[in-house]
């Protein structure tokens, strides 16, 4: 039976998949790490997706099957909106003061940084934690906007025909660039809305994937139905997606990832305001103000690109093979650091504190240490070798031993 089932068939087909979270030792390229990867890239992979509420009371609308719901999201081809999203990301990471922002960011965003800190590649990463505000528009795939809400200060990132600008208005800088962007550098850009997530969660779904319709909300005034996609492993740290489907437009509206470990969404990404009218050409509109530092993009240091999505994602991170498959799969590289992470006394304080977030672990692989987040975790080996999936520190473990 195809992943796409009815309510009833839950828990009913494929009893006979794979439950036991051990990844085989078989190194094959896995999509559904885009969904991790497309939010903050390889150095933030212990990133997943957190829910938007949506509004009171369900709709009574036509019954429909996963399999026609997800047809008509796939055909679904919306061309001009506004309106209003919020991202939460809770990862359950320590409270680093504000340091994790930077080491994602890659910039400094009082400017004074080796880069622009109105450069877009830097900038949207930050919503790979905490609770954030954005203000979306499009006309048409030459003509979009996202703002970034912040306390006193905004971050647009336009694209109007050849030209794609970024201002911070915080430090007064300008980020520009020209020529029409590829496929390719469009994917490089984390995702901004709940069809952004959508999209990389269903490049998931295979046979080890339960997806159902959950019946029907209301998101942003608007009616829309449920879309449920669910694990059948047990080796993975992802409970379940929910993904709130617009009932005229079929574009997702709201995008939720809870972890199986319960409590709150990892990401909760909706509308809370949404509009298909076309938005006033005047919202494209950008000039840098006056006094502004405008960095072109030949000026801009130069970056490590990031990684395609799906196939090309392992040789995107330079050599990355993945073990196992479906939702347990786990995506592994050599280092070539022998001795491990400079924990304990070796690595002074900064070891310390590396070695208080992690747990060590050992197994056939040697010795290594875990760190963990409420979705992704990485085991880092004494012999140089790294492990990172959705799933569970076992998991890692029994990867590690069957890639020995």
């Amino acid at each position: 039976m195809a992943p796409y089932e009815s309510d009833d068939a839950v828990g009913a087909a494929h009893e006979g998949a794979a439950r036991d979270g051990a990844p085989g030792p078989g190194r094959r390229k896995a999509a559904r790490y885009a969904v991790p990867v497309a939010v903050v890239g390889v150095a933030a992979a212990t990133i997943g997706l957190v829910p938007a509420l949506a509004d009171s009371g369900d709709p009574d609308l036509p019954k429909i099957t996963a399999q026609q719901l997800v047809d008509k999201m796939a055909k679904s081809d919306v061309q001009r909106l506004s309106g209003t999203v919020k991202i939460t990301t809770d990862l359950g990471l320590p409270d680093l003061g504000g340091l994790e922002n930077g080491l994602l960011s890659g910039a400094d965003h009082g400017g004074s940084g080796d880069g622009s800190s109105a450069d877009p590649r830097s900038r949207l990463t930050e919503l790979a934690s905490g609770m954030h505000t954005l203000r979306v528009a499009a006309d048409g795939p030459d003509r979009q906007k996202v703002s970034l809400l912040e306390r006193g200060a905004e971050y647009s990132l336009i694209h109007d025909g050849k030209d794609v600008w970024g201002y911070d208005s915080k430090s007064n800088e300008v980020y520009h660039s020209t020529g029409a962007r590829t496929g390719k550098e469009r994917r490089a850009e984390p995702p901004a809305t709940p069809k952004d997530f959508a999209d990389e969660a269903l490049k998931a779904v295979d046979d080890t994937t339960s997806v159902t319709v959950d019946g029907t909300a209301q998101v942003a005034g608007r009616d829309a139905y449920k879309l449920l996609i669910r694990p059948r492993q047990s080796g993975t740290t992802v409970g379940a997606i929910s993904i709130a489907v617009d009932a005229k437009t079929w574009m997702p509206l709201k995008f939720t990832l809870t972890p199986r470990s319960g409590g709150a969404a990892v990401v909760d990404a909706g509308f809370t305001q949404v509009s298909f009218d076309r938005p006033a050409a005047s919202t494209f509109d950008f000039t840098p103000p006056k006094g502004a530092k405008v960095t072109e993009e030949k000026d801009a240091p130069a970056k490590t690109p990031a990684p395609e999505h799906g196939g090309d994602l392992a040789g995107g991170l330079g050599g990355l093979d993945v073990l196992g498959k479906g939702w347990t799969s786990v995506a592994t590289a050599d280092t070539g650091a022998k001795g491990g992470l400079p924990t304990g006394s070796q690595g002074g304080d900064l070891g310390g504190f590396l070695g208080s977030l992690g747990d060590p672990v050992t197994g056939r692989f040697g010795k290594g240490t875990v760190f963990s987040t409420r979705l992704v975790n990485a085991l880092i080996t004494d012999d140089g070798k790294v492990y990172a999936g959705l799933v569970t520190k076992e998991t890692l473990v029994k990867a590690a031993d069957a890639g020995k």
